[in-house]
């Protein structure tokens, strides 16, 4: 499908008052179909905060890609380095979690010779992010390498503080990735949420919270719905992706996301929901909006 047809039926799925039909595409299929039949689409409903993962779209310039995702009703580009914010800016989007060059899902906070480096390099990140007016900074515990649980939450509290307390002056919300070590990510120590609020509960700043990645923590633990109801004060954003695969969030997959959607908009969460899914449409954009749609709950 060419840009502007694209354009257009993005527009009828996710943003206006035409009509269309995801039809075989959310059956799976690796194109989305073009035969559109005619079924009611209504307005993007306001209850979720919609944002989306670049590094899932690598072929796309992200020049174009914000473009595109801004027509979807997107507000929000997750994971962008310094040097990507102002061009997701000219386009009315934010950067919806900043990260930097230097950050690493293996070498995080739990390891205490990381700490030097890592300050240094989140102090001016920080700065910078409250400069620009984004709220929210990505940090990893890092992985165990040997690392007690007990010893991991010490060493995460006593790197981590200086920078909370430079967070809480400047309106800054740290937010540390709970993943999945049994996939994707093998020994990585925040892999529970259970471990994540323990490391919240011990640093004790409002600035300091989760983001909770819904397809990693379905293959941790489960209870997906259960654990937002029960631990949403610590969560201050969440990810998006299929079980299993990581691939689109339709009912080709396990997870029902309208039900979650509908869990988290009930806690009043006003935070965003990033689709992190990684696409296997022909049409990697539609796929994308198909996930909007399924979580304009």
């Amino acid at each position: 499908m060419d840009s502007k047809k694209r354009r257009t039926a993005i527009k009828k799925i996710v943003a206006g008052t035409g009509l269309a039909l995801f039809g075989k595409s959310v059956l799976g299929n690796t194109s989305y179909t073009e035969n559109l039949e005619k079924v009611k689409s209504k307005l993007l409903k306001g209850n979720i905060n919609h944002a989306v993962c670049k590094w899932c779209y690598p072929d796309i310039p992200l020049d174009s890609f914000a473009g595109e995702v801004k027509e979807m009703g997107i507000k929000g580009i997750d994971l962008l380095n310094v040097d990507e914010w102002e061009i997701v800016k000219k386009h009315g989007l934010t950067c919806s979690m900043a990260t930097g060059t230097f950050a690493s899902i293996e070498q995080g906070f739990n390891d205490a010779d990381n700490h030097t480096s890592l300050i240094a390099n989140y102090t001016a990140l920080i700065k910078k992010a409250a400069d620009e007016g984004i709220s929210q900074v990505i940090v990893f515990s890092g992985n165990r390498n040997g690392i007690s649980d007990h010893l991991g939450w010490e060493n995460c509290a006593t790197g981590l503080d200086p920078l909370v307390k430079l967070a809480e002056k400047l309106n800054i919300t740290l937010s540390m990735e709970l993943l999945n070590s049994r996939v994707n990510h093998e020994d990585y120590h925040c892999n529970h949420t259970e471990w994540g609020v323990a490391l919240a509960d011990k640093l004790g700043s409002p600035n300091f919270k989760l983001l909770y990645d819904i397809y990693h923590m379905q293959i941790m633990e489960g209870d997906i719905i259960a654990t937002i109801e029960k631990y949403h004060p610590y969560i201050s954003h969440y990810h998006t992706g299929g079980v299993p695969g990581r691939n689109e969030i339709n009912q080709t997959q396990e997870l029902n996301y309208p039900a979650i959607m509908k869990a988290i908009h009930k806690t009043g969460f006003d935070g965003f929901v990033a689709q992190e899914f990684i696409p296997t449409y022909t049409d990697k954009l539609m796929a994308l909006a198909e996930g909007v749609q399924i979580c304009d709950i």
